[in-house]
């Protein structure tokens, strides 16, 4: 069945890259000294680390948007819940390393705490943090998608809500009484599961555990999507009324593919925390939700590819702008929106099969189309 998922050459496209973060880039980083054209930086790793966390987030902003029809505006909410979980757990391994040097995290000497709150219970244990990664964005997704789907909420409502909803998580997390660092979040991380996060080594594990997350990842949608399930999802996409008249409850259908979508991407927001150094309420902005929108319509809605594509092109181009012309970036993500959403619907990837059709004729289209239907 998982061979079937993916043509022979689409297999072998991905377990190049695959190599190439697992073998080739890790070794570039930590055998080719750094005076040698060919050594890879520990920005380069990081930054890469960085757009691969994007990338899955916007695979599950793909499977509820491009392939169900459920524009979410919350999706960073549980990015940065994964994110914070996790951080919990990093934040107790800093121990008595802090500037304090106490048992307590600085932000809470700092506000003259005197011990945890209840909810910061067992998170010196890894496993917990792990779980609660899990549970804590599942549990709100299927809870909240529960309540929104039975109502029929849909369309632009559903979206004007999960905006308001991440609007809300964010001014919450901002505040100092909540336990979570307040505006400054989590951050002077020192170790994780007893290894420094300043050695390279830690470092590349790390940069390989999210490129096999990605690789992981792109497959279990592919799989939900190629699947009977999938085929229930596009047609609710397509005509949920139709479905509900035939006889079908799509409640269960999307509340299952909105809490996937959720889990996806709070544990790529765990992966994303150690890798960056830090996770603040900035991370559950309505405008980091609607860059994940715009990362899945640059590449290409209801292909996974695309949405990968957009993820890394867009945050390629921010990085750009951000550095050379930081007052602009915010226009040229606005016009880039506008653009692909009148010249090209079906994204970047359509465009490149379309140019491969004109290119190599009736013979190159298959492969292209495989990509992209």
């Amino acid at each position: 069945m998982i061979a079937r998922l993916f043509s022979p050459r689409v297999w072998l496209s991905i377990l190049a890259v695959a190599a190439l973060v697992v073998v080739v880039l890790p070794v570039l980083h930590l055998a080719v000294p750094e005076g040698n054209p060919l050594h890879v930086s520990a920005f380069v790793i990081s930054v890469l680390g960085k757009f691969m966390c994007y990338a899955v987030v916007a695979l599950a902003m793909d499977l509820i948007w491009g392939y169900t029809g459920i524009l979410s505006l919350g999706q960073g909410v549980f990015f940065a819940l994964g994110g914070y979980a996790f951080g919990m757990y990093l934040m107790r391994e800093i121990g008595h390393d802090g500037v304090y040097q106490s048992d307590l995290p600085d932000f809470m000497v700092f506000l003259d705490w005197k011990e945890f709150p209840w909810y910061w219970a067992m998170t010196d244990h890894f496993w917990w943090a792990a779980l609660m990664v899990l549970l804590v964005p599942g549990v709100l997704a299927f809870v909240f998608g529960y309540f929104a789907f039975r109502s029929r909420i849909k369309g632009v409502y559903f979206s004007i809500i999960t905006q308001a909803v991440t609007l809300a998580a964010m001014l919450a997390f901002f505040r100092n009484d909540m336990g979570f660092g307040g505006n400054n979040g989590f951050t002077d991380f020192k170790r994780v599961l007893g290894f420094s996060l300043t050695d390279p080594a830690t470092k590349v594990t790390l940069f390989v555990l999210t490129g096999l997350y990605l690789l992981a990842a792109l497959v279990a949608c592919r799989f939900i999507v190629m699947s009977k399930l999938g085929r229930v999802l596009t047609a609710v996409r397509d005509g949920e009324s139709r479905l509900l008249f035939l006889g079908y409850n799509t409640l269960w259908f999307k509340l299952f593919v909105w809490t996937v979508a959720a889990v996806l991407s709070a544990i790529a927001g765990a992966l994303y925390v150690p890798q960056v150094g830090i996770i603040n309420p900035s991370e559950m902005s309505p405008a980091n939700s609607i860059e994940v929108a715009i990362w899945v319509a640059v590449g290409g809605r209801g292909t996974l590819f695309g949405a990968i594509l957009g993820a890394f092109v867009v945050n390629l181009a921010k990085s750009y702008f951000t550095v050379a012309f930081p007052e602009f970036w915010l226009y040229f993500l606005g016009l880039l929106f506008i653009v692909v959403t009148l010249l090209l619907p079906q994204g970047l990837l359509g465009l490149f099969a379309d140019i491969g059709k004109r290119l190599g004729g009736k013979k190159a289209a298959p492969a292209a189309e495989e990509v992209s239907a």
